[in-house]
């Protein structure tokens, strides 16, 4: 079973670039030459996009791959299929990494318990529910990352596969 999905680097600084593609390389099994091309919203960094094809759980594992990296904006994304749901992963370098599970049409899952955990803490600790609610959604990470996603359409996209 395979799922697709894209990795959207919104910023790097030109150093990081060569070991973003040796790490994408390394989960995906095959030779990574990305497009890199000068991001508009943070002068001296670049970005790139691609897509890519492999097992249910390979978003998972690029996201880990470029997790270290604390100067990087990055979104990696899944589509669900019939053995897993679809994923996201968002990660700046004010905020760290956000994961949410995706449905078939791209709406943010949000499990229950994660819901009565956030129902609890506005209730004994007195904590805004909307404020929680809108974490639970990734809007922080959004927000962050919406100048960089605005300065990258039209960017030019590639599809990858991974080695099985």
């Amino acid at each position: 079973m395979t799922t697709r999905g894209v990795l959207y680097i919104h910023s790097a600084p030109r150093a990081l670039c060569p070991h973003v593609e040796w790490a994408v390389a390394g989960v995906l099994g095959v030779r990574v030459s990305l497009d890199w091309i000068r991001q508009p919203a943070a002068p001296g960094h670049w970005r790139a996009e691609f897509s890519w094809q492999g097992e249910p759980g390979t978003a998972s594992k690029l996201a880990s791959a470029l997790r270290g990296w604390q100067l990087m904006r990055y979104e990696v994304t899944s589509e669900p299929c019939a053995t897993a749901e679809g994923e996201r992963y968002s990660s700046t370098p004010g905020l760290g990494i956000f994961h949410a599970v995706t449905g078939i049409h791209g709406d943010i899952l949000i499990p229950e318990d994660r819901l009565r955990a956030v129902l609890l803490r506005a209730r004994n600790e007195g904590s805004d529910l909307e404020a929680e609610i809108s974490r639970l959604l990734g809007k922080p990470w959004d927000d962050e990352l919406e100048p960089f996603r605005y300065a990258g359409e039209g960017a030019p996209v590639r599809w990858l596969h991974q080695v099985v």
